[in-house]
């Protein structure tokens, strides 16, 4: 059957099981679009206000579904709009298929309208890309695109397709569903090696990250800690893995991470990482880190072993298998004295947050408790880049994997809204934005979106009128040069501003308004915005000096 290059690419989507794409149209993708009307009943576009924000709806629809995100833009300013959503993927390890138009063959190279060597840009930013020649060569290139994309360590692949090959016409033959390609299993006197290591522990420390929900290994990874006693902590990414209320669950560990999940980690004698990259932002200082502490480090991508942090055995390959295979070998264990100091840590941590808390006031964790009352396990809650970003991380009681969607290694301010709708959208339920001021600003122009779609999206802005966490690190450690980073100047009233796009909107200034507010904000059934004033001497504690180490963590502001 022949078909144009359009209609291939559409063809070729559907193929691969695509439902939603989003995206945004220009001259060297009209011809896409055309394609793209005349196959509007099985395949649903979303069209944002701006290609950064289709892209990060496409990993956000990734983050809530497991399945691989799709973005389309023109040639030029619309391609060159995508690299920071592109990159946000990549750093996260977020599967994603870019489709970008260019100029026809025949003008590349002549500096012509719009013409942008896109594959060259953002080359340092994907896990592979391609320029298609000919139309003969589409359907199997867009095939492999979705194959690199989910295989191994996933990650975004761009296409780039001239104008000319979307007109073309050729013979079109289905190539089927791409498939993950298997991941090797990790070597078996490897995983003797790790065994033995793990018998020999008295307070080993189970880690996870983000390739642990890649890997869909959050039962057994629960199961290994039943069975050799032991404690888990996460990284940001690693969040949602393990139900928050899961007794051997600590929380977040790191620069903001929770104290009891910090401090094991720094007290434990064998750290068994699960799909964690060790980044800075989780290890602090790295010449300090953990050094009383042996480190098993699996992971699907082998450039990650040793990159960061000296393993003592490093494990390449398929992570889920390693860990069933893992929990054979294991011999079951107790460690009355680990068990112990772990609840001594917690008690330590529970106090610590009770001195952060005024129950007259409000305050983030007031907030964020409050909001739950509205959420189920599986409610997506997503948010940009900031302080409030570390608040939801500390305090959100996450039930079920992947209801976390937020920016990690990037740490993409204006990232939240598009990751919402696309959460929303992919997920089909009711979705949570918490926001700040700073990242909101980023985002305004999604509001045109969620009033066309009418997805349910609540926007949750923390409101300090400053850049929060800038400001927090500015008062502790720049002697209170507030360099920039106040935002009461200018005067944005986002409640006036959602409904000027047609969204109902609430302001939250006081804690005695906050249940009824958010009542009457949660009764409505599309989106809604409940702008939220918070003081701006709110800061996220724990945290973690410049150059500092889990033995210099900061609990309380006294202690600054």
């Amino acid at each position: 059957m022949k078909k144009s290059g359009a209609e291939i690419i559409v063809e070729t989507l559907l193929e691969q099981g695509v439902d939603t794409v989003f995206g945004y149209p220009g001259g060297q993708v009209i011809d896409l679009y055309d394609a793209l009307y005349e196959y509007s009943d099985r395949l649903n576009h979303v069209l944002t206000s701006h290609e950064q924000h289709a892209c990060h709806a496409a990993d956000g629809y990734f983050r809530a579904t497991g399945k691989t995100g799709v973005v389309i833009a023109t040639s030029g300013p619309g391609a060159t709009n995508l690299v920071t959503g592109i990159a946000t993927a990549y750093l996260d390890s977020v599967p994603l298929v870019a489709i970008t138009g260019n100029v026809s063959t025949s003008l590349i190279g002549r500096d012509s309208f719009q013409e942008v060597d896109i594959t060259g840009v953002t080359l340092p930013v994907t896990k592979h890309n391609f320029f298609v020649h000919s139309v003969e060569d589409l359907a199997l290139t867009l095939h492999k695109a979705f194959e690199i994309a989910k295989s191994g360590r996933p990650g975004p692949v761009l296409v780039d397709i001239p104008k000319d090959v979307q007109q073309a016409v050729t013979e079109y033959k289905p190539l089927g569903r791409a498939r993950k390609i298997p991941e090797k299993t990790v070597n078996g006197f490897q995983m003797k090696e790790a065994a033995k290591m793990i018998n020999a522990a008295q307070r080993p420390f189970i880690y996870i990250g983000g390739g642990s929900l890649g890997a869909d290994v959050a039962q057994e990874v629960m199961e290994l800690a039943e069975k050799i006693d032991a404690p888990i902590g996460s990284t940001l990414m690693g969040l949602s893995a393990i139900p928050t209320d899961y007794p051997r669950f600590l929380g977040m560990q790191g620069m903001h991470g929770h104290y009891a999940s910090s401090m094991a980690q720094n007290e434990c004698d064998l750290i068994i990482s699960i799909g964690c990259r060790f980044s800075d932002r989780a290890t602090g200082n790295v010449k300090k880190y953990a050094k009383q502490a042996k480190i098993i480090q699996f992971d699907i991508d082998a450039a990650e072993l040793n990159k960061n942090i000296s393993v003592h055995l490093g494990l390449a390959g398929d992570i889920h298998d390693a860990v069933c295979r893992l929990i054979q070998e294991v011999d079951s264990q107790e460690h009355p004295d680990w068990h112990q100091r772990i609840e001594q840590l917690k008690l330590e941590e529970q106090f610590q947050q009770d001195q952060l808390l005024d129950p007259h006031k409000l305050t983030p964790q007031a907030l964020i408790n409050e909001i739950t009352k509205y959420t189920d396990a599986s409610t997506p809650i997503a948010t940009d880049v900031g302080q409030h970003q570390m608040w939801v991380a500390q305090y959100y009681p996450f039930q079920k994997p992947r209801t976390f969607i937020s920016s990690g290694g990037l740490g993409t301010m204006g990232f939240g809204l598009g990751a919402a709708i696309g959460a929303a959208f992919g997920s089909k339920k009711r979705t949570i934005l918490f926001t700040g001021d700073g990242s909101f600003g980023m985002n305004l122009g999604e509001l045109a979106t969620l009033f066309t779609t009418q997805v349910p999206v609540v926007i949750v802005v923390f409101n300090n009128r400053t850049l929060g966490m800038v400001r927090q690190w500015q008062t502790l450690f720049y002697n209170q040069h507030y360099s920039n980073t106040d935002l009461g100047n200018r005067q944005s009233d986002f409640v006036k501003i959602a409904n000027a796009f047609g969204i109902p909107a609430f302001r939250v200034e006081t804690l005695e308004e906050l249940p009824s507010t958010v009542a009457k904000a949660m009764a409505k059934s599309g989106p809604v915005l409940i702008d939220v004033k918070i003081d701006q001497d709110e800061f996220v504690l724990p945290m973690l000096p410049p150059g500092g180490s889990m033995d210099d963590i900061i609990t309380m502001r006294e202690e600054i």
